[in-house]
């Protein structure tokens, strides 16, 4: 799998926020505590303001543990997690989860109504057989993929909260939570850190999936880059209080009879996307963000907008490889968006 320069950047020492009225760091801001740590699969980045470095780095040890712990439960790619063992018993009942599993399962089964279906963490089959494609360098007989198809949909899964139990009715179905896992995993920090009594805080998965508290002592707000489809310099935003996911359809692709094909499925076709695009998806939590990305991607410049005007908490921009944008009305005004490259108007 050949993968495409990366789509989003964190602004060097905020370079793309701007600054506000005076206020004291010392009192709202006592110690600015940061690391990263390899999570799920990619690099988590967290940076928060802190009464003490202490109990700062203690929040920050407590919050990756969290995402170990979600990795262990939701991970696809570990054949000991609650997610790889309830997909081998498809087909064969009702199978207990703990409670996590079932709770983004019932989550992300309302994310596939609201995005018409572009959104659907039964793509499992569908991913199976493309992760095939990818190894034979061959298009996927029309039979197999009709075949994996039939597996994927929402009535392919039951949920019982209360019993904490996942069903998988048809064998050969399997959940894949790696369009979700990171926003919802951020809403969950997010949730220890209002708790903990910290409001000034940023945190991204892979500079694709951020979670922004307050913001940053003397900020307009936490400052990212956006870049466009081809790796390019798209603009600045900056988040306040904002879940934003990131998704390109070719960040990870592979060549087949000289086409590429990226890991963005779309489940209703059950093709994988061929255009370079990347869609930005702003929302109240982190788990919707990563779903309406997702959404945008695969809709559109039309469906996919009017999709997110729809909704009184979303706005979105999609990129694409020449740099063309579509925007909502919403978008420029609600994280400070600018085209221009932080310091180029200085």
């Amino acid at each position: 799998m050949r993968r495409a320069p990366a789509a989003l950047a964190l602004a060097a020492a905020l370079g793309c926020a701007s600054a506000t009225p005076p206020e004291d760091p010392a009192v709202v801001c006592p110690v600015t505590v940061s690391d990263g740590q390899y999570q799920m699969g990619t690099v988590l980045e967290i940076s928060l303001c802190a009464p003490d470095r202490a109990r700062g780095e203690a929040i920050l040890g407590e919050l990756f543990a969290e995402a170990s712990a979600l990795e262990r439960i939701l991970s696809r790619f570990d054949v000991k997690s609650d997610l790889s063992r309830l997909n081998r018993s498809a087909g064969t009942g009702p199978f207990r989860v703990a409670q996590p599993l079932a709770e983004l399962t019932t989550l992300s089964l309302g994310y596939t109504e609201l995005t018409r279906g572009t959104f659907d963490v039964t793509v499992g089959p569908l991913i199976v057989l493309w992760l095939e494609a990818e190894h034979t360098r061959a298009l996927p007989p029309a039979a197999d993929l009709a075949a994996a198809r039939a597996r994927v949909g929402p009535q392919v899964v039951r949920v019982d909260a209360a019993a904490s139990t996942v069903d998988l009715l048809v064998p050969g179905a399997m959940l894949d939570f790696g369009g979700v896992a990171k926003g919802w995993a951020l809403d969950r920090m997010a949730e220890k850190l209002r708790a903990a009594g910290i409001t000034r805080a940023l945190l991204s998965f892979g500079q694709s999936s951020l979670r922004a508290l307050g913001r940053p002592a003397g900020w307009d707000g936490w400052g990212v880059l956006l870049g466009d489809a081809s790796g390019g310099f798209a603009g600045t935003a900056q988040l306040v209080d904002q879940s934003l996911s990131v998704s390109g359809s070719l960040g990870q692709y592979t060549e087949i009879a000289g086409r590429r094909y990226g890991h963005v499925i779309d489940p209703r076709s059950g093709e994988p996307m061929t255009q370079a695009r990347v869609a930005a998806a702003l929302a109240a939590n982190g788990a919707r963000a990563e779903a309406l990305s997702k959404a945008l991607l695969i809709l559109g410049e039309v469906d996919g907008i009017a999709l997110l005007e729809s909704l009184p908490d979303a706005e979105g921009i999609l990129i694409d490889e020449g740099g063309k944008t579509w925007e909502t009305s919403g978008w420029t005004e609600a994280v400070r968006y600018s085209a221009e490259f932080p310091g180029e108007s200085d």
